[in-house]
């Protein structure tokens, strides 16, 4: 239970490589897509009927299930309500070379997101758009945390998820493999849906408060912005990105 716990702590997770997921849709989704990365399995009797669709699956990939109280799996999660379940899994990070060897032709990259809802949010997005991969900077809150991946609902076992990254370099690498760089801005002369969005590219999305610094902004190839026509004075980071990413999808799909 103290390890389990621990896993609410970078410094753990970290060391470990492992990451905690809460409740039924995020575990549901690992079992689908990565059995093979579960370490553990925790469920409740209640919870073990409830959600025999993958209870029963993960025992049979292997996966160990331990039955729990729900006083035990309140104290080991990080959620008030974790729902019956949880399951300890390892971080099966990605790296840039290997998403841009797959010749991606939809991105985003977020530098300095620092709401861990925020983050969790835009990679749900990311997925529901049918990006190929979501990039985020060594100065972003962790991906790994009990919140991000809370946020997920499970599409963090969807798609890559590349992080650690430089902004300056990753914005030159991907300049060097054809991917076109927008970044999502206000001060955007174009708007989305002005933009030819066909091509392979990347939207480069900025911090909650302050949004994309000047010099992130200017190693671009483009600045645009979603098209506000109420009294709005801006939109919330997570809604701005899936917005861009839609319009992407639309294009690319059409």
């Amino acid at each position: 239970m103290k390890s389990v716990r621990g896993l609410s702590r970078r410094s753990v997770r970290r060391r470990t490589g492992r990451l905690l997921v809460e409740g039924p849709q995020g575990v549901r989704e690992a079992v689908r897509f990565a059995p093979e990365r579960i370490v553990d399995l925790y469920v409740t009797d209640e919870a073990a009927q409830r959600y025999a669709e993958f209870v029963e699956p993960a025992r049979e990939a292997g996966v160990f299930v331990h039955r729990t109280s729900d006083e035990v799996l309140a104290a080991m999660c990080d959620a008030d309500t974790p729902q019956g379940t949880a399951a300890v899994v390892e971080w099966g990070s990605s790296d840039l070379e290997s998403v841009l060897a797959t010749q991606p032709r939809l991105l985003v990259l977020l530098t300095h997101v620092r709401d861990p809802g925020n983050l969790g949010t835009v990679i749900r997005g990311a997925d529901a758009a049918g990006a190929d991969a979501v990039l985020v900077s060594d100065a972003s809150v962790d991906v790994t945390s009990p919140k991000v991946v809370r946020s997920t609902a499970g599409s963090l076992f969807h798609l890559p998820v590349v992080t650690g990254l430089d902004i300056d370099a990753t914005l030159a690498r991907l300049a060097a493999a054809g991917v076109r760089r927008l970044a999502a801005d206000g001060s955007g002369e174009r708007t989305i849906d002005e933009t030819d969005l066909a091509g392979p590219h990347v939207w480069v999305m900025g911090n909650e408060a302050w949004g994309l610094e000047e010099e992130t902004r200017a190693a671009c190839d483009e600045v645009v912005r979603v098209p506000i026509h109420g009294h709005a004075e801006s939109l919330n980071l997570a809604m701005a990105s899936t917005i861009c990413l839609y319009a992407s999808a639309r294009a690319q799909h059409a």
